[in-house]
């Protein structure tokens, strides 16, 4: 599973409320489209969650799964949230992370780059696999920065 998909956004917000959004798992459903339920089944000493259960809808990808959490990072939001695969019913393997540092601009806004790379039980050519992994990178990113730039407006 070499093969990984990547794509990087600017978020009009600093690096703290991206992350705070990213790690409340519970409001997933209320943003992330093919998200329909989400569980924190664990949670590091720290209240970082560690193990999370998704429900996922997303047309021909149905599922159940779990996810790890790696949080690799600093005070004011900036390094790597990383994840993999636990279990699932169709996923055979979804690794993937989100980068957050600062953008170097003045408006103290958030570079996130988002990697991820899926395989799924059933088969399926690579190529329909990457661009299946294009469209989840892409409407996440998009995603996440409505959400972050309409609750720093609030």
């Amino acid at each position: 599973m070499a093969d990984r998909t990547e794509s990087s956004i600017v978020i009009d917000a600093p690096p703290g409320e991206v992350l705070d959004v990213i790690a409340d798992f519970d409001a997933y459903p209320e943003w992330a489209g093919e998200v329909k339920d989400v569980k924190v089944l664990a949670e590091e000493g720290d209240g970082w969650a560690d193990q999370v259960q998704f429900t996922l809808d997303a047309g021909a990808i149905k599922d159940t799964y779990v996810l790890d959490y790696e949080w690799d990072v600093v005070e004011d939001g900036t390094g790597v949230v990383s994840w993999s695969l636990v279990s699932g019913q169709v996923l055979k393997a979804m690794n993937g992370s989100y980068t957050l540092a600062g953008d170097g601009g003045a408006g103290g806004g958030t570079k996130v780059t988002y990697r991820l790379a899926v395989d799924v039980k059933i088969p399926m050519i690579g190529l329909l696999k990457r661009r299946a992994e294009k469209v989840i990178v892409d409407t996440a990113l998009k995603e996440l920065k409505k959400r972050v730039e309409a609750s720093d407006r609030s």
